[in-house]
């Protein structure tokens, strides 16, 4: 990794709430409202941007953990605050806080760890 990440880094980014964010099962919407899978998403996309300007030409970042507390829901239209926080690096592990704001509310919280490899570690590894 390239020098210069160190913890409380901090990445910051808003969306707003679409249909396509809805909670749904096989294409039928279950409520009308932000999943818990977008949420995810939108931690994982946070974290990943922490590492993203650090990551060498070799190397890549590999989920390893995601947890997360969907604690209100968002209809269409809400405006989100996805913030992601560095909160631990060790070796080639980095851990990430990550919440999710609404209003100034707190509708999520969770964390995501991910682990920085070499590419071609990464295509062993998908090859077995």
């Amino acid at each position: 990794m390239i020098s210069g990440l160190k913890e409380g880094y901090t990445v910051e980014f808003m969306v707003e709430v679409t249909p396509d964010m809805f909670a749904k099962f096989e294409g039928n919407i279950v409520h009308r409202t932000y999943s818990t899978v977008s949420m995810i998403y939108h931690m994982e996309w946070a974290s990943r941007q922490i590492i993203l300007p650090f990551l060498e030409e070799h190397e890549e970042g590999m989920g390893m953990a995601v947890s997360a507390k969907h604690l209100a829901p968002a209809p269409e239209g809400s405006k989100l605050k996805i913030s992601a926080v560095l909160s631990e690096m060790k070796d080639n592990h980095i851990m990430t806080n990550v919440t999710v704001i609404k209003s100034e509310k707190i509708i999520g919280i969770g964390e995501v760890k991910q682990v920085i490899l070499p590419k071609c570690k990464i295509a062993r590894m998908l090859e077995q």
